[in-house]
């Protein structure tokens, strides 16, 4: 009888069986039987550690390992001390018997795929000292078991989905030395007694929504040299900041809370700081000398709301060793003096009131970020600075021209002078005088005469920005190799001749803008070599001849039209749609049966058939109503025939719609069953008469007429008709798969069946439905309608990514269903009441409550830009949905939550085009990605929707709708631009506003500066600012 491989051996091989990829090969080229030791442990075998004759250890890091583990057999490794397996795609649950790894001092699962909740049983493994479960998918509260590890040292579950209050038993962890808690939705306050474990030196709780007072005890007696509590709800009590910081906090960020107070008393508490951050909270009064902090390296104090002028100390460096100074988004005025500091390497000053001329020493600096302030005179005073590096000036009043004196910038590879006053010509010396330039930034000035010949060629410029400027001449002449420019916007000026044959060099180029110029001629051939060209923009211009044949398949952006090209589009560019050709291009067809062909013959006729169109219209809108009117009739006599044919006696069928807590007038209350009964057989989508007339003519209603349907705004219809609207076909009850997100909600798919539920809106997805469960709980599911999703592995993959979003500006995910057929797939998340931001906005029938205040628009503004920024900076994904009614208003308070976010990650490429041609309908969706084969959404898509929507708040007005009493319709962005440039952009607010206007020059300052920064975020992709900057101007305000 042969002899049985050791227990650990057999737990190993069977932990094997459940790796599905292994790139390097590291565990399934060497666990295997050939090298098995039946007397002990496997000391060959890749990642194991042996102790004598058993397996002490596991190690088995950054193999980007695929696995579904099953780790409760390694309770069978009875010797095992260590266990580590970060930073792979293994998923799986922490085990139940967790507690019988009576050995294990080292357990580091970080950056996985874990999920589940925390086993209380975790308690029961007194032997752990070290323990990280950082970024994977954990859900729930943390048990209060965890307070019996009383071994542990380190502890790290940052960046998980946990909930609920810190229990109060981890202060029993008298060992600990490290405690990170960040990044995730952990609530309530911080319980008292961390300031009694005498060891803690980290303690990090940043982005959790953890509220009250600050604990001044704790500030006071703790030992710890790290604290990071930013990125909550925290609040001061009377004003008063902190009571006292002890002597050993080396490291303290409280930023990105809701502190208020001075910092002109008890600046002797930050003496022993190295590193203090307050910035994003509410504090104000005057900045003091910070005279006596000695040992101080980086003070952030941006966007509050500081006042006064900038202390001299701060920049003299005589007893200061700051190296780090962050006053930005504050109301600082006066000027500054010259910066004498020679530890100073980081300053930003920038959206500030500043004012007077650039200081004329900048000490050590090596980035210097003056923007955003009303700084004046020339740029001649910067000749003498030696050390900068990275340099911003823009949003400034500086006249003159550009210096053309030798200076000492030879380091500057970033200048951004850009939103000045700046006159003259380019000199021809920039390559000379600043030869480590790699971006330039000289936009929206008045700029005349060409561009130095030199320029184009400097072997380190990547980026160059010269919009909106009035500079003249051919451009030219271009490297003929070896050029490093990626982005070149020349748009907006008075440049004419022909562009010059040597594009083709431009290798790396992914943007050209040259629109709005006078250029002429071909384009040449050679721009089929620009084989990195994502964004080509030539439109507004006298090009003639064809396009080029073979431009680069990266493209996304195109834009050609107002020329006078000619020719057939080559087959790789006609899946753009007609605007990227027309208007202009008569003599431009393109190929026949692409999709924009017959379109494009639309628009070159336009001028010439308005009656046809007219008479078109009016057919088809009664041949629309006819049609609706039939399909009505044939739905109440299928619904009568399906009575008949169940013999249903004695029950209400249509029933009565309800009104809703939130005052949502309009919704139907059904169950599921109902629902889904009514729509079963039938195979064909129904489409709103204003979605058929889009697809039939290749118009949008919102752009030719006064029709513009919001869901959720209040829309009511008729029982019967409401249902026919829905997309959704379904069995009668939910047999698949549904799964939560965290432990929140505990609910089967069959009690999501027969719970009661109405429609609140219908979108490009599917249609989402307010469900009341058998608790009293209420759940927004939005049913995704039949071939917008992508398959399931992928689909639940993005899901669980979901997981770790928590804000409270964004609305939670809580889970979704996975059914047996195509058209069974929902998504759950939190129900928010009273409404959008739409039923509240518009002035429409339905409206909910009277017109809202500036004080509460301000206050939205401000919620979905922080929404906004924890998503691109947190989480770095786009939203990619932004809409009025994806905003959604929160309590009486209204606290502002985007929702619908990251739905395109879910879809298929389909699916993502027609939520994009859904936004573009609706008036949100960004040029750049109309003028795209394949759009994606993006953070400067988001910016622009953004963007319109901050419009839509200031008029009152839904982006939609088709403005009249101009020369011909225009939709909101045009109409707001065109006040503007008229001088007249006070005639565009809501008549609400305007009368809070008259009353209160505050509330005028604060409309005109949010007008200012709308229109900023509507501008080309490439002068688009970051959401970030746009959260900053706003909390400024």
């Amino acid at each position: 009888m042969g002899q049985l491989p050791s227990q650990d051996i057999m737990a190993l091989l069977e932990f094997k069986k459940g790796i599905k990829h292994d790139p390097t090969g590291f565990v399934l080229n060497s666990w295997n039987d050939e090298s098995i030791d039946f007397n002990g442990c496997p000391s060959s075998w890749n990642g194991i550690v042996c102790n004598g004759g058993n397996v002490a250890g596991v190690v088995l890091d950054n193999l980007g390992l695929t696995a579904d583990a099953d780790f409760s057999l390694f309770s069978n490794l009875t010797k095992l001390v260590k266990l580590s397996m970060a930073n792979n795609s293994i998923s799986g649950v922490l085990p139940n018997n967790l507690g019988s790894f009576k050995s294990l001092q080292f357990l580091d699962l970080s950056d996985n795929l874990f999920s589940s909740s925390l086993p209380k049983e975790i308690g029961r493994s007194v032997s752990l000292r070290n323990l990280s479960l950082a970024g994977n998918n954990f859900s729930g509260e943390i048990p209060e078991s965890m307070g019996e590890l009383t071994s542990l040292q380190s502890l790290d579950m940052s960046r998980n989905s946990l909930s609920g209050p810190l229990p109060k038993s981890l202060t029993r962890l008298n060992d600990l030395l490290y405690l990170n808690l960040s990044s995730n939705g952990l609530l309530g306050k911080i319980p008292r007694g961390f300031e009694l474990i005498s060891s803690l030196e980290v303690l990090d709780l940043h982005g959790n929504s953890i509220d009250g007072n600050l604990d001044g005890e704790f500030f006071l007696l703790t030992n710890a040299t790290y604290v990071d509590i930013s990125g909550n709800r925290l609040v001061t009590t009377s004003g008063k900041l902190l009571p006292g910081v002890s002597e050993s906090i080396k490291h303290l960020n409280l930023s990105h809370n809701q502190l208020e107070g001075s910092l002109t008393s008890g600046l002797q508490l930050f003496q022993n700081l190295k590193v203090l951050d307050l910035s994003y909270n509410q504090l104000s009064g005057e900045l003091p000398g910070f005279n006596y902090v000695y040992d101080l390296e980086v003070l952030k104090l941006s966007n509050n709301r500081f006042s006064g002028s900038l202390p001299i100390n701060l920049l003299k460096g005589d007893s200061l060793l700051l190296k780090t100074l962050d006053l930005s988004g504050n109301n600082l005025s006066g000027p500054i003096s010259s910066i004498m500091s020679t530890t100073l390497h980081t300053l930003d000053l920038s959206s500030n009131s500043l004012t007077g001329e650039l200081p004329l020493l900048t000490g050590g600096c090596v980035l210097l970020d003056l923007s955003n302030n009303q700084f004046e005179g020339n740029l001649t005073r910067w000749s003498k600075w030696e050390n900068i590096e990275y340099l911003d000036l823009s949003q400034n009043h500086f006249t003159g021209s550009f210096p053309d004196v030798t200076p000492q910038l030879l380091r500057a590879n970033h200048l951004n002078l850009s939103s000045n006053k700046l006159t003259g010509s380019l000199p021809e010396r920039i390559p000379t005088h600043y030869p480590k330039l790699r971006v330039l930034d000289i936009s929206s000035n008045s700029l005349e005469g060409p561009i130095p010949g030199a320029i184009l060629s400097m072997p380190t410029l990547e980026e160059i920005h010269l919009q909106n400027n009035g500079m003249t001449g051919n451009i030219g002449p271009l490297p003929s190799s070896g050029s490093r420019i990626r982005l070149l916007d020349l748009s907006h000026n008075r440049f004419d001749g022909d562009l010059p044959g040597a594009f083709g060099s431009l290798t790396n180029l992914q943007v050209l803008n040259l629109a709005a110029n006078n250029l002429s001629g071909s384009l040449p051939s050679s721009m089929n070599d620009m084989v990195s060209l994502s964004s080509l923009d030539v439109s507004q211009n006298h090009f003639t001849g064809p396009l080029p044949s073979n431009l680069s398949s990266s493209l996304m952006a195109f834009n050609v039209s107002y020329n006078d090209l000619s020719g057939t589009v080559p087959e790789n560019l006609k899946n753009f749609p007609p605007p990227s050709f027309y208007p202009g291009n008569s003599k431009l067809s393109l190929p026949a049966g692409s999709p924009g062909s017959s379109a494009s013959e639309a628009s070159k006729n336009k001028s010439t058939n308005k009656l046809v169109k007219v008479v078109i219209i009016v057919s088809c809108a009664v041949a629309l109503i006819i049609l609706i009117l039939v399909a009505i009739l044939l739905f109440c006599i299928c619904k009568s025939r399906r009575r008949e044919e169940r013999s249903i006696t004695g029950k209400e069928i249509n029933r009565r719609a309800q009104t809703l807590p939130s005052g949502s007038g309009g919704g139907m209350v059904v169950s599921a069953e109902d629902l889904v009964a009514s729509r079963k057989g039938s195979t064909s989508e129904i489409l709103s008469p204003d979605e058929k007339l889009a697809v039939a003519t290749g118009f949008s209603p919102s752009k030719t007429s006064n029709l513009s349907w919001s869901p959720g705004s209040g829309d009511s219809f008729p029982a019967d008709q409401q249902l026919a609207r829905l997309d959704v076909r379904s069995p009668d009850r939910l047999v698949g798969e549904l799964h939560f997100l965290d432990d929140s909600i505990k609910l089967t798919p069959e009690e999501l069946s027969r719970a009661p539920a109405e429609v609140l809106g219908r979108s490009s997805h599917g249609t989402s439905y307010r469900a009341t469960l058998d608790n009293g709980v209420f759940l927004t599911v939005k049913w995704l309608r039949e071939g917008v999703a992508k398959q399931r592995k992928e689909f639940a993959k993005e899901v669980k990514k979901f997981s770790n979003i928590r804000h409270p500006n964004v609305v939670t995910l809580r889970g979704y269903y996975w059914g047996p057929t195509q058209h069974e797939k929902l998504i759950l998340s939190d129900y928010i009441s009273p409404g959008s931001l739409a039923s509240f906005l518009y002035d429409r029938p339905g409206r909910k409550g009277p017109p809202l205040a500036w004080i509460q628009r301000l206050k939205i503004t401000v919620d979905v830009a922080r929404g906004l920024n924890y998503l691109h900076f947190d989480r770095a994904v786009p939203h990619g949905n932004l809409k009025a009614t994806n905003i959604l208003l929160d309590g009486a308070e209204l606290n502002a939550r985007v929702a619908d976010y990251c739905l395109h990650r879910l879809m298929t490429q389909a699916g993502t085009v027609e939520q994009i041609l859904d936004a573009g309908i609706l008036g949100y969706r960004a040029p750049e990605l109309a003028a795209s084969r394949k759009p994606l959404p993006s953070f400067k898509s988001d910016v622009y929707a953004f963007g319109v929507i901050l419009l839509e708040i200031l008029t009152g007005r839904c982006a939609g709708d088709v403005i009249t009493g101009e020369q011909e319709g225009v939709d909101l962005t045009d109409w707001v631009r065109l006040r503007v440039a008229e001088g007249r952009g006070a005639e565009c607010f809501d008549s609400v506003l305007t009368q809070e206007m008259g009353s209160d020059p505050v509330t005028e300052k604060g409309m005109k500066e949010v007008l200012g920064i709308a229109l900023r975020c509507i501008r080309s992709v490439s002068e688009r600012p970051g959401i970030k900057t746009i959260y900053e101007d706003l909390s400024s305000i």
